[in-house]
């Protein structure tokens, strides 16, 4: 677990001046590039053990967002920022086009990013998304985030943590907790992200997607059955810009289904990234 050493990441932790993400990776840096855009009050590290024991030979760059982990927590916090963090994160890297795997508020992303950079994504994969959610849950979930209180001790939150994921996923929680959570200035213990980034977020999943009619690449959209992100209205929307260029399937997990069914995560992205 890490004190809270404040809101901006170190030198150290940047891939450069502009506009300062911490990424992690995984991987050769000759291999295929994946870009893993991770969810709200998330972290870029989450996805280890997906790249190490799933994607294999795989260039997986994991960068934390604009408000979350090791990266600025400066505003501005909306989807156009985020989206011009995403590209300044490949060009830094490299990168000149990358299969886009986004999850939650991450899919959100990757929809912006392939509609706005076509030329830098050459498929996306969007992990049970959270786009265009009706007004009163994202209200809802803001107002959760902004509360947060956190845990009285580590004990408190990894017993909270490991309540939330079924039992074959639970080995997950002990590398998460001594990467992400930190004690606050009161004393009690939280997951490193910036509240008001995430209320921001929130406010982001409740905006209209983006249309991809102008996309020429291949979208899979992965549900997981055991969550309910995935709204009709974001169905309808893919399907019609998208035709034979999308792909849908289910994964028996819940929202959090790269932890929780890695091995079925794993192949499709796979399959995205042949």
């Amino acid at each position: 677990m890490r004190t809270a050493a404040g809101p901006t990441a170190s030198p150290d932790d940047s891939i450069g001046a502009m506009p300062a993400l911490h990424v992690h990776s995984w991987g050769p840096r000759g291999g295929t590039p994946l870009l893993v855009v991770h969810g709200v009050t998330n972290t870029g590290a989450r996805y280890r053990r997906l790249a190490e024991t799933e994607l294999q030979g795989v260039r997986v760059l994991a960068p934390d967002l604009r408000g979350h982990g090791g990266s600025s927590w400066d505003p501005p916090w909306g989807v156009e920022q985020h989206v011009e963090d995403l590209i300044a994160t490949l060009d830094a890297e490299g990168v000149g086009r990358a299969v886009v795997a986004g999850h939650s508020f991450g899919g959100l992303l990757a929809l912006h990013l392939a509609a706005r950079r076509p030329e830098r994504v050459r498929g996306v994969v969007l992990l049970d998304p959270a786009v265009e959610l009706p007004p009163a849950r994202a209200g809802t979930q803001a107002e959760e985030a902004r509360r947060d209180e956190g845990w009285a001790s580590v004990e408190e939150a990894r017993a909270a943590r490991e309540a939330l994921r079924p039992a074959h996923a639970r080995d997950t929680v002990e590398e998460d907790l001594a990467t992400f959570l930190e004690r606050s200035a009161d004393g009690r213990v939280r997951f490193r992200f910036s509240r008001p980034a995430a209320v921001a977020a929130w406010g982001e999943m409740a905006r209209v997607a983006p249309s991809l009619a102008g996309y020429p690449g291949p979208v899979t959209l992965v549900a997981a059955n055991r969550a309910d992100f995935v709204t009709p209205r974001l169905r309808d929307g893919l399907r019609r810009d998208l035709g034979d260029r999308l792909t849908e399937t289910g994964i028996d997990a819940g929202h959090m289904l790269f932890w929780d069914a890695p091995a079925e995560v794993g192949a499709i992205i796979r399959a995205a990234l042949a």
